[in-house]
């Protein structure tokens, strides 16, 4: 139960309701590279990441992956599938070893019905989800491509990053140029152009593969003189 309590949704339950959660909740470990669910399956239970990494992603007609988002400790997905009955609209693949916690999806919304607080916060995660998305599609349609690059430094910095010294913001993420591409609809060739320039400004500082120390203030200052 106390690993439940760490989880963003469940940290105002009382005992006796997180009781209920765990008694309905089974434990699973996904190894890097493998799916959880498949986009289109029947839609069976929801999860929350223990440990580990998961990338959302959505396969075209093309084979082409669009990356939906990227998530980690403490996250639940997919936010979406409750008393109706639907298919899962993304692929859901651990990056690196993973621990979730996995609820049927009729248990908890059984859960859901009889606990109106915890109702009320997973309205909250699902509306800054929403805004979330919206916020992405504006970007597609009210940026250039430049700018979209940014916005999605500044995003993975707000939502991977931890605080370092000299106000540098590290983000370590398994995504490669072409998953940055694939989340913002542009070619990988602007991803890579993109980061060498914001390199050259001293804005962000590519380390190993996937990880970056980024001036988030200077970053922001960076968009708004764009």
């Amino acid at each position: 139960m106390g690993n439940l309590r760490k989880m963003p949704l469940f940290k105002g339950l009382r005992d006796a309701d997180l009781a209920v959660i765990a008694e309905i909740s089974v434990k699973k470990h996904a190894e890097k590279g493998a799916h959880i669910f498949f986009q289109g399956d029947p839609q069976e239970a929801v999860y929350f990441i223990e440990s580990g990494e998961v990338k959302i992603y959505r396969t075209d007609a093309n084979g082409k992956e669009q990356v939906v988002t990227l998530l980690r400790d403490g996250d639940m997905f997919p936010h979406v599938g409750f008393f109706r009955k639907i298919s899962y609209p993304a692929n859901a693949m651990a990056v690196v070893d993973t621990n979730l916690v996995a609820i049927r999806i009729t248990d908890f919304e059984n859960v859901l019905l009889n606990n109106p607080q915890l109702t009320m916060t997973l309205y909250g995660v699902m509306s800054d989800e929403i805004l979330d998305l919206q916020d992405r599609l504006e970007a597609q349609i009210l940026n250039n491509a430049y700018e979209q690059v940014v916005k999605l430094f500044l995003r993975l910095a707000r939502t991977h990053g931890v605080q370092e010294k000299d106000g540098l913001v590290l983000v370590k993420t398994p995504l490669n140029n072409s998953d940055l591409a694939n989340m913002i609809g542009v070619t990988r060739e602007t991803v890579s152009r993109t980061i060498r320039q914001l390199k050259e400004k001293n804005l962000i500082l590519p380390q190993e593969k996937g990880t970056y120390f980024i001036h988030q203030e200077k970053l922001t200052e960076e968009l708004l003189g764009v």
